[in-house]
């Protein structure tokens, strides 16, 4: 039986929950001064400096390290940042981007030739089920193109942990920072060819601290800080105990975008939310019943 956490320990649990749901008002923000594929790029420089100084290279790899950054930096992170220039509201965006984990799952089936179990299938049909109600409510803050390119950060997320499961035994804080050498330049590259040296040059001009705070907290608090406390939690105590609160993610994205940004829940939004997070709970609690 799993013990209940010490209140010290919820707290801080909770508090990496803040950040990391918190996460996509602080994008939607920093997005108004500057380019999304700029905005990735200095995400992962301040995540690999001065990081990588303190933190050994874990042993795997070069190729390995490689693909995880370009899958999670040019991925993942490249394509929410484009989907939060006026695609996507911050709130859905921290709701869709969940289905990463149906995404590893059907693409861990796949390598491995496992068929869904029922229980899964259920699951994907509720995530599924809130991802189709939001699509039937596509249009002016959320559209088609930014739904889109969320699914397809959530699936470049889900193949980068593909990768990341063949590293074994190794720092995942390391792994994370290493990994970000390889999503810079591709993102750079990107940016330079995309939002032009004209653009880049005027927002960096403009750019103030509340922008490279903003940058900061991206690079160390969701990486460096979120990383650490969730891995130390982890150490601790076990996965059954610490991993539905990330359930919670969802939940303080869509309330920290409707109290900063006045991000509207209309009742269509909360039903969606909770298929989502059903399906997210009941393939945990299948997950952990196996275990």
């Amino acid at each position: 039986m799993n013990r209940p956490l010490p209140p010290l320990h919820l707290l801080l649990a909770l508090a990496v929950v803040t950040i990391w749901g918190s996460n996509f008002v602080i994008i939607k923000l920093a997005l108004t001064k500057l380019p999304p594929l700029l905005f990735a790029a200095l995400r992962f420089t301040f995540a690999l400096l001065p990081a990588m100084w303190f933190l050994p290279r874990p042993k795997v790899p070069w190729t390995q390290l490689a693909a995880y950054g370009l899958l999670i930096g040019a991925g993942q992170f490249g394509l929410l940042y484009i989907a939060l220039t006026g695609h996507i509201t911050p709130g859905l965006a921290s709701l869709v981007i969940q289905t990463q984990v149906f995404f590893t799952i059907a693409l861990a089936m796949w390598f491995s030739g496992e068929r869904p179990r029922g229980v899964q299938g259920l699951a994907l049909l509720l995530a599924g089920g809130g991802i189709g109600l939001i699509a039937l409510n596509t249009g002016g803050e959320t559209r088609v193109t930014g739904l889109a390119l969320v699914l397809c950060a959530a699936l470049s997320w889900a193949a980068g942990n593909i990768v990341a499961t063949r590293a074994k035994g190794v720092n995942t804080l390391a792994y994370v920072v290493w990994a970000s050498a390889w999503a810079i330049g591709p993102l750079l590259a990107l940016s330079l060819a995309v939002e032009g040296w004209p653009a880049i040059r005027a927002s960096l001009a403009v750019a103030g601290p509340e922008v490279w705070a903003a940058v900061l907290w991206q690079s160390w608090g969701n990486t460096l800080i979120g990383y650490t406390a969730w891995a130390w939690l982890l150490a601790r105590h076990p996965a059954a105990t610490i991993s539905p609160l990330a359930l919670l993610v969802p939940v303080v994205g869509m309330s920290s975008s409707a109290w900063w940004l006045g991000e509207p829940l209309p009742a269509w939004k909360l039903a969606a939310a909770g298929l989502v997070i059903a399906g997210l709970g009941l393939n945990l609690l299948a997950a952990r019943r196996r275990a």
